[in-house]
C-alpha cells in the first residue's frame, strides 16, 4: 500500500543543483523540506549496482538519522557508445571538486576515440531514480528517463552536471540552455521534460496531494 507524504521531509542530497530542483518540484504540495547538507548529515557510501539501489541507500540513511521521511534521487547519464558509462558513476567522473566541465571533456574524448562523431552514434539518456524512505523502513520507489543526443562543445550555463552537452530528443536546445521551469517544471507551467521531473510525476501520483 502506498504511503502519503504529509509533513516535513528531508531531501537526502548535498548537491545544490539537485536540491533546488527538488524544492521547486515539492513547492506546489506545501511540503516543508530541509536538506541532508543543511542538517550536516554524512553522505553514505553508494554501494548499489544501479540507480534505484543508490537512491534507496541515501534515503534510508537520512530517514534513520533524522527519524523523518527522506527523499533521495540517484541519477546520471548513460552513453550508448560508451557501453552505458558513466551511468551510476556520473558524479564520480567529476571528481572530488565536482568539475563537470572536465567530466564532459572526458566523455567527448572517449567518444572521439570510438569514432562517435555523428548524432546517430552519440545517443544517451538521463536516468532518475527517486526513493522516499520512512524511519520504519517503508519505501516508495520510482524511475524515469529522458533520451537525447550529446553535442560538443557544451551549450548553455543553466542547469548543472552534464546538462550543457545533452540535447533532448525533439528539441533544439540543450538542458544547459533551458530555464529551470522549462526543463523540470510540471504542466501547465512547464513540460515536465527532465528525467527527474518525469520520475517526480510518478512519485506525486502515489505519495503527494496538491495544496
Amino acid at each position: 500500500m502506498h504511503r502519503r507524504i504529509t509533513d516535513k521531509l528531508v531531501i537526502a542530497t548535498h548537491n545544490p543543483g539537485k536540491l533546488a530542483e527538488m524544492r521547486e518540484l515539492l513547492a506546489p504540495y506545501g511540503i516543508a523540506a530541509v536538506s541532508a547538507g543543511e542538517l550536516g548529515l554524512a553522505e553514505p557510501e553508494e554501494t548499489g549496482g544501479d540507480f534505484r539501489s543508490n537512491a534507496a541507500i541515501k534515503a534510508i540513511a537520512a530517514a534513520q538519522a533524522t527519524k523523518l521521511p527522506a527523499f533521495a534521487d540517484d541519477s546520471g547519464i548513460v552513453v550508448d557508445a560508451l557501453d552505458g558509462a558513466p551511468g551510476i558513476y556520473s558524479a564520480r567522473w567529476a571528481g572530488p571538486s565536482k568539475d563537470f566541465n572536465a567530466a564532459m571533456a572526458q566523455i567527448e574524448r572517449l567518444l572521439q576515440e570510438r569514432g562517435a562523431t555523428t548524432p546517430d552514434k552519440r545517443k544517451a539518456h538521463f536516468v532518475s531514480a527517486l526513493c522516499v524512505a520512512w524511519p520504519d523502513d517503508h519505501l516508495e520507489e520510482v524511475e524515469a528517463r529522458v533520451d537525447g543526443t550529446l553535442v560538443w562543445p557544451p551549450r548553455g550555463t543553466a542547469g548543472f552536471g552534464y546538462d550543457p552537452m545533452f540535447l533532448p530528443d525533439g528539441h533544439n536546445r540543450t538542458f544547459g540552455e533551458m530555464e529551470s521551469i522549462e526543463k523540470h517544471g510540471l504542466p501547465p507551467l512547464g513540460l515536465g521534460l527532465s528525467h527527474r521531473a518525469r520520475a517526480f510525476v510518478k512519485l506525486a501520483e502515489i505519495c503527494l496531494e496538491p495544496r
